[in-house]
């Protein structure tokens, strides 16, 4: 059967198609030009910050975050065992070691107390994620950081948008880094988004980001750095999507608000858990997300293949953790993070997706997770 739902898709809405023409008609269409800069300032913007550095996807946002903030070879970092693979992946391209860290079963985040509880002597920083879009309550784990001298990134991927007690995600770390990937909030096909609060630091990031080359001075590089910047194209799409960050932002909102109405019955029932609501934490639903209470992985993706197969319903399987991964397996368990990885699963979440829509999507949920019960 065709897909008829899509799990994510882009919303060009706005004005992208009048930027990147503009941008092809100015000439500058690689790492120059002015929708790069009018890009950085909007976003920086948006989370409360002087300034950040676009980069050429999330991913390199996150090497550029940890080199800029001197992570090395023998340093830890603590990170969710519960990610995707490039907020770990972003620690071991420094030489350094990821520790991997348990989250809590309500919010699918770790707090503070699991990063607490996982410190060594050789911690240098923290890395917290805001998965699939809800906060983590990083202005405690920023309290932390600070009281043993560690830096701390917020992983903020997923989270564009999203607020604690009315202050974006990004603003609350030393670090914080975004992605732009075609399944995000907004999307520049490939993009990433990097904030670093001290001034020298970014200046240190912004070097790394252009080959290491001396930023007065052309040419001259007196370090080893990347090409990790975005194009002006990419921008010019970045701009006019974010120009309608708060229509995507009520429109997934409104999403979520409709699943959770046409669901909550399978809630009280005990079928499904649903993303937790807690006070002051404004999440961005970047994928509407829910946890089967009871069978296992094999229940789990029997439900995702005759959403499939049925009803032409695309759903996705939440992150494998990072100890199942070949190159982070470690002894140590992690029993949350397992249980949601092999119980949970993304609805389709994309502006535009129609109530009656979303109440087809559920009628077919309810059905499928009563059944197979």
């Amino acid at each position: 059967m065709n897909i008829k739902f899509q799990v994510s898709k882009p919303v060009l809405c706005g004005n992208e198609k009048k930027y990147v023409i503009d941008a092809i008609d100015s000439g500058w269409i690689s790492s120059n030009g002015s929708y790069l800069t009018r890009f950085e300032q909007a976003v920086a913007d948006l989370i409360g910050v002087e300034e950040c550095l676009s980069t050429n996807n999330g991913t390199t946002a996150l090497h550029l975050a940890c080199l800029a903030l001197g992570l090395k070879p023998g340093d830890e970092v603590l990170v969710p065992a519960l990610t995707y693979i490039a907020s770990v992946n972003a620690i071991a391209y420094c030489g350094a070691t990821p520790v991997l860290v348990d989250c809590d079963c309500t919010t699918w985040n770790c707090t503070t107390a699991h990063f607490e509880q996982a410190w060594t002597s050789r911690t240098v920083g923290v890395l917290a994620v805001h998965l699939y879009g809800l906060p983590s309550p990083v202005h405690t784990i920023a309290e932390l950081c600070r009281s043993r001298g560690v830096w701390l990134i917020e992983d903020c991927a997923e989270s564009l948008g999203a607020t604690i007690n009315g202050s974006p995600t990004g603003g609350f770390g030393d670090a914080a880094t975004f992605s732009f990937y075609g399944n995000k909030t907004i999307s520049t096909g490939e993009g990433g988004m990097l904030y670093i609060r001290d001034p020298e630091k970014r200046r240190m990031g912004r070097m790394l980001r252009g080959q290491g080359m001396d930023l007065n001075r052309r040419y001259w590089h007196p370090i080893l750095g990347y090409n990790y910047r975005m194009t002006n194209v990419a921008a010019a799409i970045g701009l006019g999507q974010i120009e309608m960050v708060s229509y995507h932002l009520q429109e997934r909102r409104r999403i979520a608000r409709r699943y959770i109405q046409n669901l909550d019955p399978l809630v009280a029932g005990g079928y499904l858990q649903l993303p937790a609501s807690i006070p002051g934490f404004d999440g961005t639903y970047w994928l509407f997300s829910a946890v089967l209470v009871n069978g296992n992985e094999q229940r789990r993706d029997q439900v995702m293949k005759l959403l499939s197969e049925q009803y032409g319903i695309e759903t996705r399987p939440f992150f494998v953790p990072m100890h199942h991964l070949p190159m982070y397996k470690t002894s140590t368990t992690f029993p949350v993070s397992e249980f949601l990885s092999a119980h949970g699963l993304n609805f389709p979440t994309y502006t535009g997706l129609a109530n009656h829509e979303i109440d087809e999507i559920c009628e077919a949920v309810s059905s499928l997770v009563r059944k197979t019960a």
